[in-house]
């Protein structure tokens, strides 16, 4: 994936400079966002960019393109790239002042945009009946009080998620104060007795395209799913857990904290899910 967008201009991926002074560099001072593209289509395209524009406003950023402008810009960056299945990063920081000064840069400076992409591995097979599951493990969430901006200061995340991956897990399911908030880098769900939870959107957590696309199809097709607190010990006790983000579509969790999640493999409603899933990617992409 050879091409990006930088401030306007398209232009190869090592032609691509940005100052040393800029304010995501020093301070983490920005925002991002991670859209999938399936067979070139941008996936749930408004929704991320309400997102994005909810984020700007929390860091008191203004957005640097309208809906059409970023749609524009992402459609030629997907094509520039051969189309496709691929994930598009889009990132804006505050911009590059002549000092580095925790202060805003008075006069405001242009902001940083920057796009890329890379290749995406359509996430959910074609038949659920195939995918083994995914490990786990539980965390204390050490991270700020604002999940809920999509910050490009991660590291707490990176931690998290690395100390999952360093265990053999592919993600850490967050605790705070004894109850779930959501992955490192995915929002949770379990099923007990036929019911779906998932925690509520709040400042504790980053409210995901994939998990609101994931209550909608709930709703429309019927499945009992609450937005409610989940505990710590229903987490452990659940008869499934999911995980659920952009680039990996929802995920059964078949073992945590090295047991197993119900029989420790993917569960029936999941398995009815990713069906509702698939075939709503399908209708949209055609993938």
């Amino acid at each position: 994936m050879s091409t990006v967008y930088l401030n306007g201009a398209f232009m190869a991926m090592e032609q691509a400079r940005i100052s040393p002074m800029d304010r995501g560099f020093l301070f983490a001072d920005g925002v991002y966002e991670v859209i999938p593209a399936f067979n070139g289509v941008l996936f749930r395209f408004e929704e991320h960019l309400r997102r994005l524009e909810r984020s700007l406003s929390a860091l008191y950023l203004i957005n640097p393109h309208d809906r059409a402008g970023w749609r524009r810009r992402c459609e030629e960056l997907i094509q520039r790239n051969g189309g496709g299945n691929l994930s598009l990063y889009l990132q804006i920081t505050r911009g590059a002042a002549d000092k580095r000064d925790h202060a805003f840069p008075d006069p405001p400076v242009s902001p940083t945009v920057f796009m890329s992409t890379a290749l995406l591995t359509v996430p959910t097979e074609d038949s659920p009946d195939r995918i083994t599951g995914a490990a786990a493990i539980t965390l204390d969430d050490i991270r700020w009080a604002r999940c809920d901006i999509k910050s490009i200061s991660l590291l707490p995340n990176i931690l998290l998620r690395q100390q999952a991956i360093a265990s053999g897990a592919r993600e850490a399911i967050l605790i705070h104060d004894g109850f779930v908030t959501e992955g490192a880098a995915s929002n949770v769900f379990i099923v007990k007795d036929g019911e779906i939870a998932t925690p509520p959107a709040s400042h504790a957590i980053l409210g995901g395209i994939t998990r609101d696309l994931i209550i909608e199809l709930c709703r429309e097709q019927d499945l009992p799913l609450r937005e409610r607190e989940i505990s710590e010990a229903e987490l452990g006790d659940a008869d499934e857990v999911w995980i659920s983000s952009s680039t990996r579509d929802v995920v059964p969790v078949v073992s945590l904290d090295g047991r197993p999640v119900g029989d420790g493999r993917p569960g029936e409603t999941w398995k009815i899910l990713a069906r509702h899933y698939i075939a709503f990617k399908r209708r949209l992409c055609g993938v």
